[in-house]
């Protein structure tokens, strides 16, 4: 395998022409407080309508929470990639195996114990789950089975991540990073298609926007920005996109293309824009994290929450439940018990899990190994584990009951 690799990516790596992504200590500039706009916009789409809360339509139209998850894919999809290549770049290799034993560490242990908290509140008749819930919640297949509780509803944008995870390196591995790229280029256009001949047989409409075909160019547009480094590197137009005034356009398209995503034209086209303007976004911050915008997503509380997304994620939807009249899904009791639980599993059960992964990479560092780029793979991999944080559209929420 070491002997395939090797001959698939030696002439395709492009080491000496690449940018490195730069990071702040350890981390990409931005990128959590980006994730923590994004976390924001799902829980606040949650509570929409909950009791205690506000009651809008406007927000239902706004589908926020189709849009931070839309946002969490995109920001995967380069992060990802980036740790992929810059393995490459530095060993002539992508390890699935040490790829695979990261997101293990970060995302197998809290979920699960997620997981076992709903088993044993469904089986004492605290909640109700449907047939199926949990055994395509923990086989990571949830995003095909439409027919399933609030409790774990949010679970199938998780799904999607590790569909994700199970392919994208692989595809790298085996066929090359620019026959990969490539891959990642077609599904970007084959996608929309899909969305639009599913949608013409209403049996797979609900699978619209949540199995992995209809979603995936969302994960590609950020393997795209990731992989096309060099590339956009030396185009002044990129440059002048990212760097100058025009990069708003992006946020004006974003949020002209978030309101109502699931129309034929959304599927066709206004999918595409949203993904590449969310792309345009994370390039700028991360290039310019010192201008205003970029400063307000490196302060400590979006930062902090950023860090936090992937346990608020798991945790909010069964606090978060506008079907529910108990006090503890009231607002703004569920909201604080939302967060509280969040912690008590980021730091129970996340942190130790990744001390002792981290504990386990040093014991098989390779002796060659440079440690500063180890210590920032790592880095970075735990700022982009768990980024499906996300929940359901709220108008399916509204039309399906979950």
């Amino acid at each position: 395998m070491a002997a395939l690799t090797a001959a698939r990516t030696e002439a395709e790596l492009e080491p000496a022409v690449r940018p490195r992504v730069t990071r702040l200590h350890g981390r990409i500039p931005s990128l959590d407080g980006l994730r923590a706009l994004s976390i924001a916009l799902v829980m606040f789409a949650h509570l929409n309508d909950t009791r205690g809360f506000i009651s809008s339509a406007e927000v239902e139209r706004w589908q926020l929470g189709n849009l931070g998850v839309r946002v969490f894919f995109v920001i995967s999809g380069f992060l990802i990639t980036t740790l992929l290549l810059e393995e490459s770049d530095r060993t002539g290799t992508i390890s699935l195996g040490g790829f695979y034993m990261r997101r293990f560490f970060r995302i197998f242990p809290a979920f699960y114990v997620l997981c076992a908290v709903l088993f044993v509140l469904d089986a004492a008749g605290v909640i109700a789950l449907h047939p199926g819930d949990l055994l395509t919640a923990a086989t990571y297949t949830i995003n095909y089975h439409h027919d399933r509780a609030w409790y774990v509803g949010h679970v199938w944008s998780l799904s999607v991540e590790e569909q994700f995870y199970l392919l994208w390196p692989a595809i790298l591995l085996i066929a090359g990073i620019r026959r990969g790229l490539g891959v990642a280029a077609a599904m970007v256009f084959i996608a929309p298609l899909l969305r639009i001949g599913l949608g013409l047989f209403p049996a797979f409409r609900p699978g619209i926007g949540e199995t992995f075909p209809t979603v995936a160019d969302s994960l590609a547009t950020g393997c795209l920005l990731a992989g096309l480094g060099p590339r956009l590197a030396r185009s002044a137009r990129w440059r002048a996109l990212i760097e100058g005034r025009a990069w708003w356009l992006a946020l004006i398209a974003i949020a002209v293309f978030a309101r109502n995503p699931f129309t034929k034209v959304a599927w066709l086209f206004g999918e595409t824009i949203l993904n590449v303007s969310i792309a345009v976004v994370i390039a700028r911050v991360i290039t310019r994290p010192n201008d205003r915008f970029g400063r307000l997503l490196n302060t400590a509380p979006l930062v902090w929450i950023g860090t936090l997304s992937y346990s608020l994620y798991l945790w909010q939807q069964p606090f978060l439940n506008r079907h529910a009249a108990s006090v503890m899904q009231a607002f703004p009791l569920n909201l604080i018990l939302a967060v509280a639980v969040a912690h008590a599993s980021y730091f129970l059960v996340e942190r130790p899990f990744l001390r002792l992964r981290q504990r386990i990479e040093r014991r098989e560092r390779r002796p060659a190994s440079a440690p500063g780029a180890v210590a920032v793979a790592v880095a970075v991999a735990d700022q982009g584990a768990g980024t499906a944080a996300g929940g359901e559209g709220t108008s399916r929420s509204a039309t399906t009951g979950k």
